[in-house]
């Protein structure tokens, strides 16, 4: 095993402290409210199967009636929200963290899981001259191709479940003028508007407004969904993905703020019955489980026929599992980010022979001109470290552009340097690969243009001055130039895996600088960049793919995708040869041409290994051809990076799996189908609790073309992954609450359990956990007085430090729902957390944290 990398991330690891037990703690110290993970808006589910899957309508709508009654009389204070029978059984409400306690032990619930909100997606948002260009995009994945075949989308429908859609937009069916364009319009025929232009679920936003105020126009005022649909389907100035498409536009966001999990399953039931056949959603939840609300609702929208393609998010810096709900749903189609590879940059040229400079103006200085010719300059030469740091002599630039070198000092202090010495304008370029966007703001004012451009220009005309004069011409006209981290996954796009260990994300797409539609009163068009925008071009890729195949089923689209999909070398160094992991790429990057001449399909399309502990891993894939001939495949396979076992601090490691095959080559019969055993052998130098992968290579005898099916795995027990970590400032705690802040308490704290008056538990998750439960014991006999809270597949903390309360309002309750009041005294509540696939009934996959002693002294 080799580490490529010692640290991706800059995120901090967690101290080495002892946990916090029985008495002993930390100083006291506080932490705001607003530092907790935590929501007042809860999902309950009920016991039955939603009607998706067979459930009677009168009885899921019967216990959710019983469960009104039972609240009723137990005395239990809450307001409902939405209530779901479709894709959810069960409800979305508002209720204290006391009352939740109360309701999870009401007859008929089986889980309550937080209702997550979710901001409104801010993607990098790219503005001056870089003009990432549409048309790239689409030929990194092959949709041009299957354009000029004619295959455009036509018939299928797209959902888009986001801020809305723009109606009014040309590209998108509208007339080109705001307000004109009614709807549905002849693009946007379906959809619904579900909270309003003053909705905004953020309670730490100064427009903080709860209230939906839904309509039948899902107009779009935020402007991401606009640019979400045009990546889809835009026909016009741009031209999307799958451009004959018609939409269904679902909006969940207002015009800025947040949104809520349980508004996203309302959309996707409307969805369903509006009969979409493929559902983006470019928004989630990260570090979330499979068996999270949104993604149950998304995984069933797949099994009754819709394809559902999420983001799988931008937590690129946040660590491993980091993957977002509902792109974690078990059918549903995760989508990382690749870099687009092109922009389109304003431009010089310089002598002899014309040769074209994109470059990006400097924020501070004035505009570049757009035409006229300037001879250049150089005030230092490739090696230099601080080109123009000190003073240059006065008039040693006049009337010239001067190119400078960056390093040592700052933009403005280069610039400013070469102004006084004379220079017409400046021309920085880079000390290290790629381009960068300068600002020269400072005192005096830059009154010169200030342009930058690449390392590689900046060498080429520091070369050319080398060996004499040179002139540069200013040019009104933008020129397409590569991105040096085009093909490359994003750096903000997440980690898997998920917390179940499967696959995740699936697949890749291009989402790292975007040019597609925005709303007309907001531009008409911005570049933007996230897995929102490598979502719809998986979406559209699966609307031309159902136009090109329509056998092609929703079970079955994703394999399609991840068999054809090409893996890109690693992002880190792409000039080592390393393929980049499998829990941040998936199956690589979309190929709809390949997907779509396809004649065998390889299933499952992905293989996840679980964990290593009981040795290799043994997997059937099972090839079935389509096609009226034979076809014989021979079987290879191609490593992946690892990362290491610190799930905060990412690091990279070329540590190869060894992977055997039942038979090296395998024949498909015409028509027919055959198998193979594949025995995955995790890497023996990589460290415990580190991640693996790589991809299982069917390469046909006939022509050459490559089938891919990716693996992951975990090295070692998964249940090894401490839950309870201690962290830099001390959790777990019993804390107070006085509205503002938690203060953490010493053992015997005392409360009247009037109010807020109550002991809070702050809890930091350092992974995923399968359960946890609350039990109060009397502090002097032990005798356990039952359960404080009990819930199931909780995320983990989103930083080394996060933490989630608990509180407990004295009463407990059994499992049988009975409940009861624990009389004044002194109490111990202990926390037990079950670890992720941990078995319950294996005392070594549970950890422990008994509180700080209790007092109860009610008046």
């Amino acid at each position: 095993m080799k580490q490529i990398r010692k640290t991706l991330l800059a995120t901090a690891a967690a101290a080495a402290l002892t946990l916090v037990v029985g008495g002993v703690h930390a100083a006291p110290q506080s932490v705001p409210a607003k530092a907790a993970e935590q929501t007042d808006h809860w999902f309950v589910e009920f016991q039955s199967a939603p009607t998706i899957e067979g459930a009677k309508l009168d009885k899921v709508r019967a216990e959710k009636t019983a469960f009104r009654a039972a609240a009723k009389q137990a005395g239990i204070q809450f307001k409902e929200r939405r209530s779901f029978d479709v894709l959810f059984n069960g409800m979305s409400i508002t209720a204290t963290a006391a009352e939740r306690a109360k309701i999870s032990r009401l007859p008929g619930v089986k889980a309550m899981y937080p209702v997550e909100v979710i901001k409104a997606p801010k993607p990098i948002r790219v503005e001056g001259e870089v003009q990432p260009q549409m048309d790239t995009a689409l030929a990194m994945t092959g949709a041009d191709v299957l354009q000029g075949m004619g295959i455009k989308g036509d018939g299928i429908k797209v959902g888009i479940i986001d801020t809305g859609v723009d109606i009014d937009h040309p590209a998108l069916g509208g007339n080109g003028t705001p307000g004109s364009t009614s709807f549905p319009s002849t693009r946007v025929k379906y959809g619904y508007d579900f909270v309003g232009d003053d909705f905004n679920a953020d309670t730490s936003s100064p427009d903080y407004n709860p209230i939906p105020v839904p309509d039948a126009n899902p107009d779009d005022c935020g402007g991401h969904g606009t640019h979400v649909a045009g990546i889809v389907g835009a026909e016009g100035a741009v031209t999307g993905v799958a451009p004959k498409v018609t939409f269904g536009a679902y909006r969940v966001f207002g015009c800025a703020g947040s949104t809520t999990a349980d508004i996203m399953i309302a959309a996707m039931e409307m969805a369903l019955a509006d009969g979409m056949q493929v559902v983006n959603q470019s928004i989630g939840s990260s570090f979330q489980w499979p068996e999270y609300p949104s993604a149950k609702a998304a995984d069933r929208l797949v099994k009754s026929g819709v394809v559902m393609v999420a983001s799988i998010g931008n937590s690129g810096t946040s660590g491993l599992y980091a993957a977002g709900a509902p792109g974690v749903g078990e059918k549903v189609i995760g989508v990382a980010s690749y870099d687009n590879s092109h922009a389109k940059l304003n431009q010089f040229m310089v002598s002899p022979d014309g040769t074209p400079i994109g470059y990006i103006s400097a924020t501070g200085a004035p505009a570049a001109p757009t035409s006229g010719a300037q001879p250049m300059s150089r005030t230092g030469t490739v090696a230099s470290t601080a080109d123009a740091c000190s003073a240059l002599t006065p008039g040693s630039l006049t009337g010239t552009v001067a190119l400078i070198r960056r390093g040592s000092c700052s933009f403005y202090q280069k610039a400013f340097n070469a102004q006084t010495a004379g220079a017409a304008g400046v021309v920085l370029y880079n000390n290290v690969p790629g381009r960068i966007s300068p600002t020269v703001v400072g005192t005096p004012a830059i009154t010169i243009p200030v342009v930058s451009v690449s390392d590689t220009e900046g060498a080429l005309i520091d070369s050319r001055l080398a060996s004499g004069a040179v002139d540069m011409t200013w040019s009104a006209d933008l020129g397409s130039f590569p991105q040096l981290t085009g093909g490359l996954i994003s750096s903000f796009s997440s980690y898997g895996l998920a917390a179940d260990l499967s696959v995740k994300p699936n697949i890749g797409a291009p989402g790292g600088s975007i040019y597609s539609t925005y709303p007309l009163e907001l531009g008409g068009y911005a570049t933007l960049s996230g897995t929102s925008m490598s979502s719809p071009h998986t979406a559209g890729g699966a609307a031309l793919l159902l136009q090109a195949n329509p056998k092609i089923t929703s079970k079955t689209m994703r394999d399609r995708m991840q068999n054809s999909a090409d893996p890109k070398a690693w992002q880190g160094n792409p000039n080592l040869g390393y393929l980049d992991q499998v829990h941040r790429q998936g199956a690589g990057m979309l190929d709809l041409v390949q997907a779509s001449q396809a004649t065998t399909l390889i299933q499952p399309g992905e293989l996840a290994l679980g964990e290593s502990q009981a040795g290799p891993v043994t997997r059937t894939l099972t090839f079935k051809n389509s096609s009226k001939t034979a076809v014989t495949y021979d079987l290879s396979h191609a490593s992946a990076l690892a990362t290491g076992p610190n799930s905060f601090t990412v690091s990279a490691f070329d540590a190869p799996a060894t992977v055997a095959f039942s038979a090296s080559s395998v024949t498909v019969p015409a028509k027919g189908s055959a198998t193979v055993d594949v025995t995955v052998t995790a890497p023996a130098g990589l460290a415990d609790k580190g991640l693996y992968g790589g991809y299982v290579v069917a390469t046909s005898q006939a022509d050459g073309k490559v089938m891919r099916v990716p693996y992951a795995g975990f090295k070692g027990d998964y249940q090894s992954i401490q839950v309870l970590a201690p962290t830099a400032n001390g959790f777990p705690w019993l804390a107070k609450f006085d509205g503002a802040n938690y203060t953490n308490q010493p053992s015997g704290a005392t409360y009247t359990m009037a109010g807020t008056d109550i002991p809070f538990f702050l809890i930091h998750l350092d992974h995923q956990s399968r359960q946890m439960k609350l039990e109060a014991f009397d502090a002097v006999t032990n005798k356990n007085m039952h359960y404080v809270s009990l819930d199931n597949y909780l995320p983990r903390s989103s930083t080394a430090t996060g933490f989630f309360t608990w509180t407990w309002d004295g009463t407990t309750f059994k499992k049988d729902g009975s409940t009861s009041t624990v009389p004044n005294g002194q109490y111990v509540v202990k926390v037990s957390v079950l670890k992720a696939l941990g078995d319950a009934n294996n005392a070594a996959d549970w950890e422990t944290w008994t509180s700080p002693v209790v007092t109860i002294s009610r008046p």
